[in-house]
């Protein structure tokens, strides 16, 4: 039953905004953690289909204990990861939330993630605005 509910929310349904909301988001997908850890990534498209640019203040999910907008820099040859505070997408354009640059990071999960479970995120928006989607449990790339 679980697969179903599952499956069905992946095939379309997997987005819930307001009515006048002209973002959406595709690829979206949070890699399972790695044993015995307890933090992970998330990575999305975010598509601005407005004539206004939208900036992303936030985002939740009541499977972790916290969730965290970051992006990755380079600072004196050596790369970093910080958190910043909003990422803002131009009218008409899309931003890439991707391993090496921007990307959302999950701490604590509420329960163990299995492969191809639909964890529910929730995208705040400076103007009030939220986005709600399920994001796809994926493995953890091969090194």
């Amino acid at each position: 039953m679980r697969l179903l509910s599952t499956a069905l929310l992946l095939l379309g349904m997997n987005v819930a905004a307001d009515s006048n909301m002209t973002v959406s988001v595709t690829n979206e997908q949070i890699r399972q953690p790695m044993p015995g850890r307890t933090v992970t990534a998330g990575y999305l498209t975010l598509h601005n289909q407005s004539a206004q640019a939208i900036i992303l203040t936030g985002a939740s999910s009541p499977a972790f204990a916290r969730t965290e907008l970051h992006q990755h820099s380079h600072l004196d040859g050596m790369m970093r990861m910080e958190q910043v505070e909003q990422i803002t997408v131009d009218a008409g354009e899309s931003v890439e939330f991707a391993p090496g640059g921007l990307h959302l990071m999950f701490f604590q999960p509420t329960a163990a993630l299995e492969l191809d479970q639909a964890v529910p995120l929730s995208l705040q928006f400076a103007d009030g605005q939220q986005l709600t989607l399920t994001l796809p449990v994926v493995a953890m790339p091969k090194r």
